[in-house]
């Protein structure tokens, strides 16, 4: 392919990308297919001579699209958002394009020093404690990771090494193998899956602990857990604390939890994947109240950030303790600029040696959005949570579990569990909208995230409509309190429009 090639198919790419998300709403958030559906339709080997990219194009229609699970979509309501914008899009482009390895300063200084920068605006906008930032004296700052995993594991790592120097220490006596074999991490038990496979990844038990009648993790539990280890000789390390949980998108305690690993010497990571971006609104921001306390702090850009995926941003308020855990410095990596605040090398910020531009997708993102951009992007998801949540309180057929929290409403119908899980078969089988369920303190439910690249009110009004044509599908009989409060919405709803309800 020669340059003139490429123009031509770069040019008809992009107009495949806006047509599809574009024209997004046509389609049934999920596919038609059947697992093995695409080895029948490809070749078993690859091709010995180059084939025509419009070729390529025409298979992309014919063969990948009906694959895929349309993840932009204002009907996907399944997970987290993962975000896309033309901006991003536009930024990954370039990216690629300039084909960087950026694991230290020298080998692309405009890679490394824009990612100080915009971690430091992300910083800012946030509103963290300026020792996480790269423009602070002391040692902290702040990298891009591919996602909230990499963030809590490489957390525990550091974690784990810091704690095997400092009991070395404080007991000499004890081998390295005696201090690696009694470290113990915690966490709560509605922390991401992610977090448990850290422990398992770093060898080191992850406690799950139970939360309270809000899902959220305390710090009498914490402390608790922590004297009854102490107690048979295990060694307290680190504790994974959540603001904005995978099941209902609650908040951990961070303030209690905090102090209790400042008097145990645990180190605080904060996992804050989804809901870390809604801290740049004022009005959440007291939900992070006690982030001073933590050593190391996570969210995903590509979440609610208009970033797409990957990009999670990560500050450590001392990274040195990441270069001891993670520094090998052969002499092929070693530059003469190495050291310098304004310089790191990412390298050791991280598990892989190599990385790639993130930062510029980032930052032409933060620059054609804004701000406000960003800000009225995570409030218009959050009214639209709770306009769903009238729509489902006003139908007595339905219960709440909880109150909405951020962009997500967990709901289920009165009764038995099986009712709402055959509820959910019947509206992912039909395939036009996507939810999943969850368990809250025993009671099945089903999440309804805001997600999608421009979700509308029309849209939550769809999948209500969805969810209630289900429920006929499935022949739900509800109670005689609930029939009547549901013919009588059922008739007041037709004589408000979709604006007005939202209002």
């Amino acid at each position: 392919m020669d340059v003139n090639e490429f123009r031509e198919f770069g040019r008809a790419a992009v107009d495949f990308v806006a047509d599809y998300l574009e024209n997004i709403r046509d389609k049934d958030v999920l596919p038609s297919v059947h697992p093995g559906y695409l080895h029948k339709l490809l070749p078993e080997v690859m091709p010995e001579q180059p084939e025509n990219w419009r070729e390529v194009m025409q298979d992309m229609q014919k063969f990948i699209v009906p694959g895929i699970t349309h993840w932009q979509s204002p009907n996907f309501h399944a997970y987290f958002p993962t975000a896309c914008s033309y901006p991003a899009v536009i930024g990954e482009l370039l990216s690629s394009g300039f084909g960087i390895v950026g694991f230290n300063w020298l080998c692309s200084p405009a890679c490394t020093e824009l990612e100080v920068i915009v971690m430091d605006w992300l910083g800012k906008l946030l509103n963290l404690p300026e020792e996480f930032l790269n423009c602070h004296d002391g040692p902290g700052g702040g990298v891009i990771q591919g996602s909230a995993s990499d963030s809590i594991l490489i957390a525990v790592l550091a974690a784990r090494e810091q704690s095997v120097r400092r009991v070395g220490e404080e007991s000499p006596e004890m081998t390295e193998s005696d201090i690696r074999g009694r470290l113990v991490a915690y966490s709560s038990d509605q922390s991401n899956s992610a977090v448990e496979k850290a422990g398992i990844l770093a060898a080191m038990p992850m406690r799950l602990l139970s939360t309270d009648a809000k899902c959220a993790l305390r710090g009498d539990t914490l402390r608790k857990a922590i004297e009854e280890d102490l107690a048979i000789g295990n060694i307290p390390s680190v504790c994974i604390a959540t603001l904005g949980t995978t099941g209902t998108c609650a908040f951990d305690d961070i303030e209690e939890i905090g102090k209790v690993c400042k008097e145990y010497n645990v180190w605080l990571h904060i996992d804050a994947a989804y809901a870390g971006a809604a801290f740049c609104c004022p009005e959440y921001h007291h939900l992070m109240k006690g982030v001073e306390l933590a050593e190391s702090f996570n969210f995903n850009a590509h979440k609610w950030m208009m970033v797409n995926f990957d990009c999670c941003a990560m500050w450590l308020k001392n990274a040195d303790l990441l270069v001891q855990a993670f520094n090998v410095d052969r002499i092929y990596l070693q530059h003469r600029f190495q050291g310098q605040s304004k310089a790191p090398d990412y390298r050791h910020w991280q598990i892989s040696l190599g990385r790639r531009f993130r930062a510029l997708k980032l930052w032409i993102t933060l620059r054609t959005v804004g701000a406000e951009g960003i800000r009225k992007n995570i409030r218009h998801h959050i009214n639209l949570a709770q306009h769903f949540a009238a729509l489902i309180t006003a139908d007595g057929r339905f219960e709440v579990i909880g109150e909405p929290s951020m962009g997500l409403v967990c709901f289920r119908l009165r009764g038995e569990c099986s009712a709402t899980q055959k509820l959910l078969d019947k509206i992912t089988e039909r395939k036009r909208i996507f939810m999943i369920h969850g368990n809250i303190h025993g009671k099945l439910v089903i999440r309804f995230a805001i997600c999608g690249m421009d979700p509308q009110v029309k849209d939550i009004d769809f999948a209500f409509q969805e969810i209630q044509s289900a429920i006929t599908d499935i022949n739900f009989v509800p109670n005689e309190i609930s029939d009547k409060i549901h013919d009588r919405f059922s008739k007041e709803i037709t004589f408000l429009s979709s604006e007005e309800r939202l209002q």
